[in-house]
């Protein structure tokens, strides 16, 4: 398989290289984890010639012996050279029955520099503390973005790479495949095998025809306000038993498990939270196509979920903003940078613009606003908005 650099998740393993945090690696599966601990432990061996690495991936059957947390503890303890910088790199490291016994005690002795990879439902971001005594401190790993796709692919035009990767998304597994089905295909059993079989197993899960119909029905409404009401509300609907509570578990569910990402309502006006109603995004749009097909496809939704995610990527807290009952696509903050971004697939009709920088018109604080949509024009200025093609805005360095 073609590898190209994830030069910011490598960046930011290195930067906390020596501290003493357990770094862990998270992610919907196959995002790349495993690759990226592959790449940095080349870095390691690359920059360190005093560096003794012990690597063990579990998905491997040569370390099948150390799927139990006291023959791994024994198996590094062993590997540790005193006289070197003792570096621990697991991967999967959920296939070892109480593996945060083992990894706290090496933690504890303060010989060691650890890394971890995980499957995404059994090494949640919430879970982390819970699990580790010590301080942990979290890589978040995304599938591939558009400006990786356009690299990994070797693509000129921007505009019509988009078009491409809103069929295609990011995960990189499936690139291997040349017709579109098989990729779909592959990409569909990601989902259903690694994702909801693991939520499944850790949650005991039962009746899993109605987890499958809140996946569905989360998936075909990506972009829209949703709560766990009214969820149940259609699902009695199609005459499935389900209550709000138990809908309210799948949704946690799915959002540990990095499947979907919840982004929740701010009062700009208020300068508050809202508690009800949210939007929820998928953690690549293509799982949508792969399993859904183009049943009630939108691409202005579409569009936004992507962009959702790249404002993740770039290390925002991301928000639906709402202003006198209307409503931003995003609210993205960082620090003191604040960015407000309405989503369209297509600005060319003068009503449809008018609509989507009216919302924008009416907040009054300096902080920059702009809109993303397919002009396949070069940038430009209304009223102090930035008007921008989203594939340009999605190649930007951020």
């Amino acid at each position: 398989m073609k590898l190209i650099e994830r030069d910011g998740y490598l960046r930011k393993l290195i930067d906390v290289m020596g501290t003493p945090d357990i770094k862990v690696i998270t992610g919907v599966r196959r995002s790349g984890k495993s690759k990226l601990m592959e790449r940095f432990k080349a870095y390691i061996l690359e920059q360190n010639d005093n560096a003794n690495i012990i690597h063990i991936n579990f998905n491997l059957t040569q370390y099948e012996a150390l799927q139990e947390y006291h023959a791994l503890h024994d198996y590094i303890e062993e590997q540790y050279d005193s006289a070197k910088d003792n570096f621990v790199l697991i991967d999967e490291i959920q296939m070892c029955s109480q593996f945060e016994l083992a990894v706290n005690s090496l933690h504890a002795s303060e010989r060691y520099d650890i890394y971890i990879t995980g499957s995404n439902a059994f090494l949640l971001s919430s879970d982390l503390a819970t699990l580790f005594t010590g301080r942990t401190f979290e890589i978040k790993v995304y599938p591939f973005s558009f400006q990786e796709f356009v690299t990994y692919h070797g693509l000129d035009d921007p505009y019509t790479a988009l078009d491409r990767y809103m069929r295609e998304g990011g995960m990189a597994g499936s690139y291997l495949y040349k017709n579109q089905e098989d990729k779909y295909t592959y990409i569909g059993e990601v989902f259903d095998t690694l994702i909801l079989r693991d939520i499944r197993q850790k949650y005991n899960i039962r009746n899993q025809t109605l987890m499958d119909s809140v996946v569905d029905f989360l998936m075909d409404n990506i972009a829209n306000l949703t709560s766990a009401r009214n969820i149940t509300e259609v699902l009695h609907k199609n005459k499935d038993t389900i209550n709000h509570k138990t809908v309210g578990k799948y949704l946690e569910y799915l959002c540990n498990a990095f499947a979907f990402y919840k982004i929740r309502r701010y009062d700009i006006r208020g300068k508050k939270y809202l508690a009800t109603n949210h939007k929820y995004y998928l953690s690549d749009h293509a799982f949508r196509y792969a399993k859904l097909g183009t049943k009630n496809l939108d691409h202005g939704r579409l569009l936004e979920n992507i962009v959702a995610m790249e404002l993740l990527r770039r290390g925002y807290e991301v928000y639906v903003g709402v202003l006198y009952k209307k409503e931003i696509d995003f609210v993205a903050i960082k620090r003191n940078e604040k960015l407000y971004i309405q989503v369209s697939d297509n600005i060319s009709d003068g009503d449809t613009f008018a609509r989507e920088v009216a919302p924008l018109l009416q907040i009054k604080d300096a902080y920059p606003k702009m809109v993303l949509a397919r002009t396949r024009y070069e940038e430009y200025q209304y009223e102090g908005i930035r008007v921008i093609d989203i594939a340009d805005w999605l190649l930007e360095n951020p």
